[in-house]
């Protein structure tokens, strides 16, 4: 019997868990679902049937063959470890293990091969990362990347459900001549853009650009990979967008940068100019796939080494939820 344990089966990304487990027939007999004590006893719909949401405790993760954890950092530094230790392979979607040495991040498109080093836990990225990774790791395999460029346009979705809420709330608000309702942003989301919602640091990121920079060069196995940043919320419920400049080593046309993602696995290229058709989040949300378009040459980079393009992807699924899916797919798959 191989029993699947999801802790933070109530939040947005638990309740994408199950829909991708059932989408893709992941092999469990039997899901125990956990939250904290404040949403235990909540029933949530469950491949089909209604289910009810557990406290978690540790003892409840004895025994567990598989963990998915999207309850927050803490939680996962708390009870991820001894889980580990007894035998459950835990798949951690938080910030909290991501840039230990001793934890594998993982992107199975880009370094599937890093899982192999598991101790118990294997870390997901950060969901801007992993969108940005995806078509970018065929392109620096295919010619050496020297430096990216990024700016994100971040859906709500990465800031949980209540802030999925808030942003539908807010709408209504604004449009009835109501000022928004604020709990989970600083700012207004409805209708306003501003800088993601994480601590600016004395280098001037915030805290979602460090994790961009660091956690690709985790990724890349590359501590030289220079990525700039910049990292925005927008009133989009959940698909990330990103657009990308990009420096290569040797020179680069746009022709050969689309027959590379073409073949790419994670990718769908949208790239449409007759129809000013482009990757949307719109049209991302609810795919697997990261979208790429608006490719084209940066004739600002010497020697034809530059391109430009723009990459969405769904939050709540490749960046979130269905990465760590794929994770313990491969994991299993090596067994």
């Amino acid at each position: 019997m191989r029993t699947v344990a999801i802790v933070g089966a109530t939040g947005a990304v638990g309740a994408e868990f199950g829909r991708v487990l059932e989408r893709r027939r992941f092999p469990a007999d039997r899901y125990v679902l956990l939250a904290s004590r404040r949403s235990a006893g909540t029933s949530v719909e469950w491949l089909g049937r209604r289910e009810t949401v557990r406290e978690l405790t540790a003892e409840l993760l004895r025994g567990v063959d598989l963990a998915l954890f999207s309850a927050g950092a803490s939680i996962s530094r708390e009870y991820a470890p001894a889980a580990a230790a007894a035998g459950t392979l835990v798949v951690d979607n938080s910030s909290a293990f991501r840039m230990d040495s001793g934890v594998p991040l993982v992107v199975p498109e880009v370094n599937p091969q890093a899982a192999d080093a598991h101790r118990g836990i294997i870390a997901n990225p950060n969901c801007s990362t992993i969108i940005m990774a995806v078509p970018l790791w065929p392109l620096h395999r295919a010619n050496r990347v020297r430096r990216v460029v990024v700016s994100t346009y971040q859906a709500v979705s990465g800031a949980g459900a209540r802030a999925m809420e808030e942003l539908r709330t807010q709408t209504a608000d604004v449009l009835a001549g109501r000022p928004p309702r604020r709990e989970v942003f600083a700012h207004p989301c409805a209708f306003n853009v501003f800088s993601h919602n994480s601590a600016v640091g004395p280098d001037g990121l915030n805290l979602e650009e460090t994790k961009l920079v660091a956690e690709t060069r985790r990724i890349f196995d590359d501590p030289e990979f220079a990525v700039a940043p910049t990292c925005m919320r927008v009133p989009v419920l959940r698909a990330h967008l990103e657009n990308l400049t990009i420096e290569f080593s040797r020179p680069i046309d746009e022709h050969a940068v689309r027959e590379i993602l073409a073949a790419a696995p994670g990718v769908c290229v949208v790239d449409d100019r007759a129809a000013n058709h482009f990757p949307m989040p719109i049209e991302a949300s609810g795919r697997d796939e990261v979208l790429v378009g608006r490719i084209r040459s940066d004739p600002t980079i010497p020697e034809r080494r530059g391109i430009q393009l723009t990459c969405c992807g769904d939050q709540l699924l490749k960046g979130a939820a269905l990465n760590a899916v794929q994770i313990a797919e491969l994991v299993l798959a090596r067994r």
